[in-house]
């Protein structure tokens, strides 16, 4: 699993522990009568960051909830070879598969080093609870460096209202890697970022990749998903259209197609494959 513990500096790569990452296979799910997903395959190898777009309504946030157990699921899931496919989702984040919020979803009355901690609390609510209660409290545990890497280093004490949405967004995603998982999903990290924000928290992302960690990464903002990953796969409808390298995705018919409702993201495609960029 990806190791929290060491700086991001050059000198100390975030190496991961030998594994396969993450692998789906025909995940489905259903919200009644409706199909939201619907036989999708996916893998996420270590040290790669996969990207998942499509239009709104596309299916992607549930497919992260499915994969997660957050939300009834047929198909399989495995992480580094083990099946989590009827894992309950604390059992899951332990097992190494950990998620970040569309909101920066932190502890209001708590403080930074406290909401990163959170993360090395077990999945055993009712034994966590019971410790809070009858045990003397323990000490706040941020391993060294981790808040100089997410650029929080002298804000251990600080709330998050103090913090600048750029800066809770990395916060979130400390508090996701305390647990060393082995694949990391990321559900909208960049809404509400402007595009310099947006570029910076890339930055950070992709650091982390090349450390060894896997990363999912569901945003809408193009320039994030094309700029910083290695693969990208496209839903519509809870179906895969497309999926390959980015300057693939952007050049694929469907792809524009299925995009052609939202002038501003096929402006972005049809700008990209124009001038030939790649990721």
């Amino acid at each position: 699993m990806f190791d929290a513990g060491n700086s991001l500096d050059a000198g100390n790569s975030l190496d991961a522990v030998a594994g396969t990452g993450l692998t789906v296979r025909a995940a489905t799910v259903r919200y009644g009568g409706v199909v939201a997903v619907s036989d999708v395959d996916l893998d996420v190898a270590p040290g790669e960051i996969v990207g998942l777009i499509g239009p709104n309504g596309a299916g992607k946030t549930s497919f992260i909830d499915g994969v997660l157990g957050f939300t009834p699921r047929s198909g399989e899931v495995m992480i580094d070879g083990r099946d989590i496919s009827r894992s309950r989702p604390h059992r899951v984040a332990r097992l190494g598969l950990e998620r970040t919020w569309q909101s920066p979803d932190l502890f209001g009355d708590l403080t930074v080093g406290e909401n990163i901690d959170v993360g090395n609390r077990p999945g055993r609510p009712v034994r966590t609870l019971l410790a809070d209660v009858f045990t003397r409290r323990r000490p706040i545990e941020v391993p060294a460096g981790i808040l100089n890497d997410f650029e929080l280093d002298g804000r251990m004490d600080a709330v998050p209202s103090t913090l600048s949405l750029g800066q809770q967004k990395l916060l979130g995603v400390a508090r996701a890697l305390i647990s060393n998982p082995s694949v990391l999903l990321l559900d909208e990290p960049a809404a509400g970022l402007d595009s310099t924000e947006s570029q910076h928290l890339g930055r950070h992302l992709r650091t982390l990749a090349d450390r060894g960690l896997g990363m999912l990464l569901v945003d809408h903002d193009m320039d994030l998903v094309f700029g910083i990953c290695d693969r990208v796969v496209v839903l519509e409808f809870g179906r895969v259209i497309a999926t390959g390298t980015p300057s693939e995705v952007r050049s694929s018919p469907a792809v524009m197609a299925a995009y052609l409702g939202a002038p501003d993201v096929a402006e972005t495609l049809h700008s990209s494959t124009n001038a030939g960029g790649t990721a």
